[in-house]
């Protein structure tokens, strides 16, 4: 049987951008009372993570360079939990995946995993946090604001989870997910509040991304004002996501899954499942068939987040590096989200058993979506049976008449062909023209 016909679909959201980001970065740092929190000359500790923020190596230089404008001497440290397989070479290695180097910047990078234990949390677990941010002069919190990718509340993910789970360290973040979901929820305020009162949080800064994956605000923290601060800003990031704008979805195909989409691979808040252990998945969009085709290569081999998906492809599955997904899932105590699914040979065999496991007598009535990754959202593919509903939405418009899906002889996706504009069709572009 034939796979059905799809049609590519534009999403208007609304897009506020911030038009110069490093001067943002450095007006937020001027217009702020950090002078008046570390003496002159003092150090200063910029955290970085893992997270692929919009333009982290020109926002890291932007607040370096203000920071030893302003008389400090400011370095990096690496803040992410136990990303990168839990050790400094990878967090550091990490980080230069990103641009963030220490010649990019112009200052040291401090990736050890040390940590002191400044005191106990509402559970009797100890307190870990980064020494080397512990023994600055002041501490400057650099994060983006967004949803969390496992579960809701006051405080999700931002420069509360930074400092406690980011500076943290390893041991850290373990300790802090280690009694799961009830767990994190409370240790997030109640840790947080202890570490603000216990090292030199002296400034954050928070950044808030549009659905096209650029900054559209910068905003100072004080320290005494983020944990009132901080769910404001949450619910204006919730507003600027981009989500999938259906209720219901027979079958949803995703090009690549990977930590630089999501710290989930693949983001719960789009897709609608969240697959933790004892916590039921979101009202939207329910999704009857998931299949993930790629990994994305800054993923560096970890596919956590597989385990949401229902079907795979057999390369994909051989591309997985099993030793980060251990560490990730071990640390977070979220186990069901690396399971492998059901593989397959090809793309094309994905689609069919998809479309043939959906609950659909007839390929052609399947509501089937097709997007690049969970991040990029502004345009993606559908097929006849959701043209209603892509009429009747005012934010929505076919840019393309119905075609048949793209595949090559070997039956893959063609997905730089569909997705011109994506993370892996720029990557492709310059790989291709890099060997010329």
């Amino acid at each position: 049987m034939s796979l059905p016909p799809i049609a590519r679909v534009r999403q208007a959201v609304r897009q506020p951008r911030v038009a110069d980001v490093p001067a943002a970065i450095a007006l937020a740092i001027r217009s702020s009372r950090i002078s008046d929190r570390i003496p002159p000359g003092g150090t200063v500790a910029l955290t970085v993570g893992s997270r692929g923020i919009a333009g982290i190596d020109q926002i890291a230089r932007a607040a370096v360079a203000t920071l030893r404008d302003l008389g400090f001497q400011p370095f990096v440290v690496a803040a992410m939990g136990s990303h990168g397989g839990g050790t400094a070479e990878g967090q550091r290695a990490l980080l230069a995946e990103f641009g963030v180097t220490e010649k990019s910047l112009g200052c040291p990078i401090r990736s050890e995993m040390d940590t002191v234990i400044l005191g106990t949390d509402g559970f009797g677990l100890p307190i870990h946090f980064d020494r080397n941010a512990f023994e600055a002069d002041g501490i400057v919190l650099l994060n983006r604001i967004k949803p969390h990718t496992s579960f809701t509340g006051r405080y999700e993910s931002g420069l509360l989870k930074m400092l406690t789970i980011g500076l943290g360290k390893r041991q850290g973040a373990a300790q802090v997910h280690k009694l799961g979901l009830p767990g994190l929820k409370r240790m997030l305020p109640e840790v947080g509040s202890f570490l603000l009162a216990q090292t030199r949080v002296a400034l954050g800064l928070a950044l808030l991304e549009n659905a096209e994956e650029h900054t559209a605000r910068v905003v100072a923290v004080e320290p005494e004002e983020l944990l009132a601060v901080e769910p404001q800003l949450l619910d204006e990031s919730r507003d600027l996501m981009a989500r999938l704008p259906f209720d219901q979805i027979d079958v949803l195909v995703v090009g690549e899954l990977g930590k630089n989409y999501s710290g989930t691979g693949l983001d719960p808040n789009v897709i609608g499942r969240q697959r933790v252990e004892t916590m039921p998945d979101l009202p939207r969009p329910i999704v009857t068939r998931l299949a993930v085709l790629d990994l994305s290569e800054e993923t560096r081999g970890n596919g956590l987040g597989i385990g949401l998906a229902d079907l795979t492809t057999d390369r994909l599955v051989k591309a997985l590096d099993p030793t980060p997904m251990r560490v990730n899932s071990m640390t977070s105590n979220f186990l069901t989200r690396a399971r492998v699914p059901l593989a397959l040979p090809t793309d094309r065999d994905v689609f069919a058993a998809c479309l043939d496991t959906c609950w659909r007598i007839d390929r052609a009535e399947a509501r089937m979506v097709i997007i690049p990754n969970t991040l990029e959202l502004t345009s993606f593919y559908v097929t006849a049976p959701l043209t209603d509903e892509v009429e009747s939405n005012a934010s929505l418009s076919f840019e393309t008449p119905f075609t048949p899906i793209p595949f090559d002889a070997g039956g893959t996706l063609d997905q730089e062909t569909l997705y011109p504009e994506s993370v892996r069709a720029r990557r492709t572009s310059g790989r291709n023209h890099g060997s010329q």
